[in-house]
């Protein structure tokens, strides 16, 4: 997957929002306001790399089966994988990944903004 792919992934998502609240290098995807992925744009070493939530027990799994996929960068690292873009990372798990980041942020939302987000999904 390109980084235009995965912006236009990221972009998909019923609600979804980017921004460079960090700096001017730095893209931010937000779903009510709360970050469920990043990417820096101008990666030391050439690699894109995106950041996504996921669940503990799912990220020790992927990260034993996915050189691609490490604990997150800058971020706690039980909460947040790094994947890198192009590696044995298939682009239909990077997919279920930016969704399953979106669950995540969407189940520690207070009970009245998952009714409102999900007032937005059936628009």
């Amino acid at each position: 997957m390109n980084i235009e792919e995965l912006r236009d992934y990221c972009l998909s998502v019923k609600g979804a929002t980017e921004s460079f609240p960090f700096d001017e290098t730095t893209l931010v995807f937000k779903i009510m306001g709360k970050m469920f992925a990043y990417i820096g744009l101008n990666p030391k070493d050439g690699q894109f790399k995106v950041d996504m939530k996921c669940d503990p027990e799912k990220s020790s799994e992927l990260r034993e089966k996915y050189e691609g996929i490490r604990h997150g960068t800058h971020t706690h690292g039980l909460l947040w994988n790094t994947v890198c873009l192009t590696s044995d990372v298939p682009d239909k798990l990077i997919k279920e990944l930016i969704e399953h980041s979106v669950e995540e942020v969407i189940q520690k939302l207070p009970k009245k903004k998952q009714e409102e987000y999900k007032m937005v999904m059936t628009l």
